[in-house]
């Protein structure tokens, strides 16, 4: 088992350790920018990586770390990939998505595979079979985790009611739960649901798709510490335990989203960043999902 060594790594309830940082790749596309943004980020640390299925970019994912790995004298066991069904894929088609996804990445496993939203595509939200299809789909996982093909299971988007009626049916709990995550939405409550629970709570969009870093807060800190304001974002979730999924194209830019661990915020600054919270969602929303 790998120890990804040259990243902090926090437990999953599957007893694997997950990398505390990810490169996000939401929307890098075609070949080229992938393999770019892949390389950038094996270079400077980086053993985690974040595709889904709706990304459309798992097969060059795939391609680039089969190529990039040796390079850096790495392995497969070396990197923590995780991916996501699609919403087209939510209930009967859950294992055809699955193995697609695998088949697309060209690996015998995936680390961590989740379901990426709780409604189902061609669906309305409020469609009372969107609870079934959920169900369905996570027994799907289920069995793919007993087979060994994803090594973890978990979901992404689920609000506190659709974490307890998971809990309440599945077999194996979730080892993840990946949603939006900075300043102003602390996700107080959601938080504290994965930790009941024992789930590994995960972020995304840390810079608010970039609103935040012009946020007058964020960048009196920023320069009260020396780092960008990007820096601090990333920062401020990490030094909460919660894993972060950066995303960039541009290679100067991954190496400094990984420069987290070298520098801490104080406790005064932590509480001014949280005390921007408001509740606001840049990302999607699935509070209104059945």
């Amino acid at each position: 088992m790998s120890s990804f060594s040259s990243t902090p790594t926090i437990p999953l309830n599957t007893e694997t350790q997950m990398p505390l940082l990810g490169l996000g790749t939401y929307k890098l596309q075609g070949a080229e920018e992938v393999h770019r943004a892949v390389d950038a980020a094996l270079a400077t640390g980086y053993r985690a990586f974040d595709t889904a299925a709706v990304y459309r970019n798992e097969a060059d994912l795939g391609r680039a770390l089969r190529e990039l790995l040796p390079r850096y004298g790495l392995t497969r066991q070396d990197v923590f990939i995780t991916s996501k069904l699609g919403p087209k894929d939510q209930g009967v088609k859950a294992m055809e998505g699955a193995l697609h996804s695998l088949s697309l990445l060209d690996l015998d496993y995936i680390d961590l595979y989740l379901i990426h939203w709780p409604g189902t595509q061609g669906l309305s939200v409020t469609d009372q079979r969107n609870p079934g299809n959920r169900a369905q789909s996570w027994a799907a996982l289920e069995e793919l985790y007993a087979q060994g093909k994803l090594r973890a299971i978990g979901v992404s988007n689920y609000t506190p009611a659709h974490m307890k009626e998971l809990m309440q049916s599945c077999k194996v709990a979730p080892a993840v739960l990946q949603v939006e995550f900075h300043p102003r939405l602390c996700q107080v409550e959601l938080r504290n649901v994965c930790k009941e629970y024992g789930v590994c709570f995960q972020a995304y969009s840390s810079l608010g798709k970039g609103e935040l870093v012009t946020d007058p807060v964020v960048i009196e800190v920023a320069q009260g510490c020396g780092r960008t304001p990007a820096q601090v974002l990333l920062r401020w979730a990490v030094q909460q335990g919660v894993p972060v999924l950066p995303k960039s194209s541009h290679p100067e830019r991954v190496a400094e989203n990984a420069e987290l661990f070298n520098f801490t915020l104080s406790d005064k600054d932590m509480h001014r960043l949280s005390a921007l919270d408001r509740g606001h969602k840049y990302c999607w929303d699935s509070s209104e999902v059945a």
